[in-house]
């Protein structure tokens, strides 16, 4: 088991579609914040539920780290994706023990999920694949 000392801190990152999340892991007393607003007070609830997860799944952990996420770009849920990957991974760093347990529950935890949005053609009217609607009269 990797033992975190005083001083050493786990900077892990996540993304999903244009988010990216910078996750800072130090010991500590189980303070957690996302772009420094505490977890307990970030809304909407299902997000700080979605950020929560590899929280959950590490209880005995919990209380023992303190984790400041950094997260920019992307929308809410892409946010809350890319936070709760970059926590996942630096848990995993703090006690590898958990990389099955997360691996188990939810693959993305751990992998980041490198879908996008199709880009635009021209000549489409700004959809990816939608043509123009053409009428014979």
């Amino acid at each position: 088991m990797l033992k975190l000392s005083k001083t050493k801190t786990i900077v892990t990152s996540g993304k999903r579609k244009t988010a990216v999340a910078r996750a800072t892991l130090k010991v500590g007393s189980g303070k957690i914040k996302i772009n420094s607003v505490p977890l307990n007070l970030y809304e909407p609830k299902i997000y700080r539920l979605r950020i929560e997860e590899p929280l959950i799944l590490s209880e005995d952990a919990r209380e023992k780290v303190d984790i400041a996420v950094t997260v920019r770009g992307g929308g809410s849920m892409g946010q809350a994706d890319a936070s709760r990957t970059a926590i996942a991974k630096a848990l995993v760093q703090h006690l590898p023990k958990l990389k099955s347990v997360f691996t188990e529950y939810d693959r993305h935890l751990l992998v980041a999920d490198v879908r996008l949005k199709e880009s635009a053609k021209p000549n489409k009217h700004g959809s990816a694949r939608s043509k123009k609607q053409k009428s014979y009269r």
